[in-house]
């Protein structure tokens, strides 16, 4: 199913590039993943190389250690390039709560940072831990584990990852909300819903988002066509999106939101994404074809549309794309470390 899948597709990917909002944590050095000629090492803010490129994949420091891929298998390292664990998983993520899944003759279980396998591999994906609870696949059912390796929800049809305490869980063809002990705390009543951030989430409501408490109560009614959740205080909001198949909606544009439902930046993005370390990135000049920049919060451009892809700032730094070339800019939108691939 879509849906369950849609939870644990490209957790690698993300680890590799992107900044979670809930796993930033200050590191004992901050390092980025780069690539040089078909491998990858590491450079620091200035785009010194410190951790020469090496690897077949590398992803973020996160708890002191990275996940590393090396002749096929994954590793885990620490900032000084130091093998901490030697490769032998078949997959891994980052260390999230002392706790890191890795897959072991195809199952997904967690170790910790000694490499002792706490929970033993027995799901067929799995997600990190948030807030002591993670996701995994159960007979083709999403349930949800404490750190003991114990189910303490019921099964889902599908969910979104923990975040805030609160889970966002699909149960016959409505989503809801469960905590962290498991129990349904907002009954499953709406067509769709986004994680807890900021303490709202985004529903939809006949076809339209607005967004709910923690109590579920609706405190800004729902009246946008697409809505991402709070960073910063903002969320980015779509109005004018029209259903384009079963899956989605697309076109409109978008804007962004206070938390009492002020538009702040009047809707003018083909494609926005979320607020972080004081700047988001945008999209403009088409869905398909347009370029991605980034704006300040009261929506004026400070780094001109201009990249293929731009993911959000983290410690200073944002990843971009031109092509398949990948590097990083500064606030300023000076690269730091030019695209290579």
């Amino acid at each position: 199913m879509r849906i369950i899948n849609c939870f644990f597709t490209c957790l690698v990917v993300l680890a590799l590039l992107s900044c979670g909002q809930e796993a930033k944590t200050t590191e004992p050095r901050i390092l980025f993943p780069m690539k040089q000629d078909g491998r990858y090492g590491y450079v620091d803010k200035t785009g010194k190389i410190v951790i020469k490129p090496q690897f077949d994949v590398a992803t973020r420091f996160s708890e002191g250690l990275a996940a590393v891929k090396s002749n096929g298998k994954w590793g885990y390292i620490d900032t000084t390039g130091k093998m901490i664990l030697n490769p032998q998983f078949e997959d891994a993520l980052n260390f999230s709560e002392g706790l890191a899944r890795v897959r072991i003759d195809r199952k997904c279980g967690y170790i910790n940072k000694t490499g002792k396998i706490i929970i033993h591999p027995q799901f067929l994906h799995a997600g990190n831990f948030s807030k002591g609870l993670a996701g995994v696949w159960v007979g083709g059912k999403l349930s949800f584990i404490d750190k003991t390796g114990k189910i303490v929800s019921p099964q889902f049809d599908g969910g979104r990852g923990p975040s805030e305490g609160m889970v966002a869980v699909y149960i016959g063809g409505k989503w809801g909300y469960i905590d962290s002990t498991g129990k349904i705390v907002i009954n499953p009543q709406f067509e769709s819903a986004l994680s807890f951030s900021e303490g709202l989430a985004a529903v939809e409501i006949d076809s339209k988002y607005g967004y709910i408490d923690k109590t579920g109560k609706i405190v800004i009614y729902q009246q946008f066509d697409i809505a991402g959740s709070f960073f910063e205080g903002m969320a980015a909001v779509n109005i004018g999106a029209k259903f384009a198949n079963v899956a989605g909606k697309i076109g409109g544009k978008w804007g962004y939101i206070n938390k009492t439902g002020e538009i702040i930046i009047n809707p003018q993005f083909d494609v926005a994404g979320n607020f972080s370390e004081g700047l988001a990135r945008v999209k403009i000049g088409g869905e398909i074809d347009g370029k991605w920049g980034y704006i300040n919060k009261i929506g004026r451009i400070v780094i001109n549309p201009q990249f293929d892809l731009a993911l959000d700032f983290c410690e200073g730094l944002a990843s971009v794309f031109i092509g398949d070339k990948w590097g990083y800019i500064d606030k300023t939108g000076k690269y730091v470390w030019n695209p290579t691939n």
